[in-house]
């Protein structure tokens, strides 16, 4: 496939993922924009556009009302199992064989990585797939296959734990809630090891997530943008390829494939 001129690669951004031992891609909100996905912050539709998104994202809201704030989990869920992974989705699990290795780092909350064959995911702000116990925290397994989608407004009871019988949660990162330490540590380490980082689709705002294309461009790391738009990282970037992803990312893998 021959990029065109909004998705050509620089010769240079190939040599340097040719040469590469380790890369990390870090993806935001607008990868699964493209499959679909309303990002966080937009407004809501149908009968929850009269709720604030930011409002029910909070442990406060869950104790206030739980089944308000898991019917609209479980909505956001089959939104996001409906969805199917697109072409940067692919392409960035495609490149995971042609590289020594190679770490997702997500802020999403959705699985469509996994979905389109990548296999060491860090989620930073937790799955919509992974529910827990809002008492002990143990994890939840949720039924196999698509249920139907829940109307917009509709109040959904959550699952009682299996272990003590509290109260099942959405396993997200909430507001006022601190990231998985874990995880965030594996994805700094990551930063700090690597080559190259693909930062795409994130506006390099959100913290302490912002930090991730900095960790590596201080470490010795080349970072490359991909995004549309203009964002906190352009001053941070060896490259920045201003167009969608799902347009990018093939033309990038395509070139990639070129013999050294």
């Amino acid at each position: 496939m021959n990029p065109d001129a909004s998705t050509a690669i620089p010769p240079e951004l190939i040599a340097a993922l040719q040469q590469a031992d380790h890369v990390v891609v870090f993806t935001g909100a607008g990868v699964s924009a493209e499959s679909g996905i309303p990002t966080f912050r937009e407004a809501l539709t149908g009968l929850w556009q009269r709720f604030d998104a930011e409002d029910l994202a909070t442990p406060d809201a869950f104790r206030r009302d739980k089944e308000l704030v898991w019917g609209w989990y479980e909505w956001r869920r089959m939104q996001v199992l409906r969805a199917q992974p697109n072409p940067a989705h692919v392409a960035i699990a495609g490149l995971a064989q042609l590289v020594p290795r190679l770490t997702v780092v997500t802020q999403n909350v959705d699985d469509l990585h996994e979905r389109a064959g990548s296999t060491e995911v860090l989620h930073l702000h937790g799955s919509l797939h992974a529910p827990r116990c809002f008492a002990c925290g143990r994890a939840h397994l949720l039924p196999p296959g698509i249920p139907e989608e829940p109307e917009g407004g509709r109040r959904l009871s959550p699952p009682s734990c299996q272990h003590c019988g509290g109260p099942v949660r959405p396993g997200v990162v909430w507001f006022g809630e601190a990231l998985p330490e874990e995880v965030l540590d594996a994805a700094f380490a990551a930063a700090e090891a690597c080559d190259l980082l693909l930062a795409i689709g994130t506006s390099g705002l959100v913290h302490p997530a912002a930090r991730i294309p900095w960790l590596a461009k201080q470490a010795g790391a080349k970072v490359v943008q991909v995004n549309p738009t203009a964002t906190a990282l352009d001053d941070e970037c060896t490259w920045t390829l201003r167009s969608a992803a799902g347009a990018v990312m093939p033309s990038l893998l395509s070139g990639l494939c070129q013999p050294k």
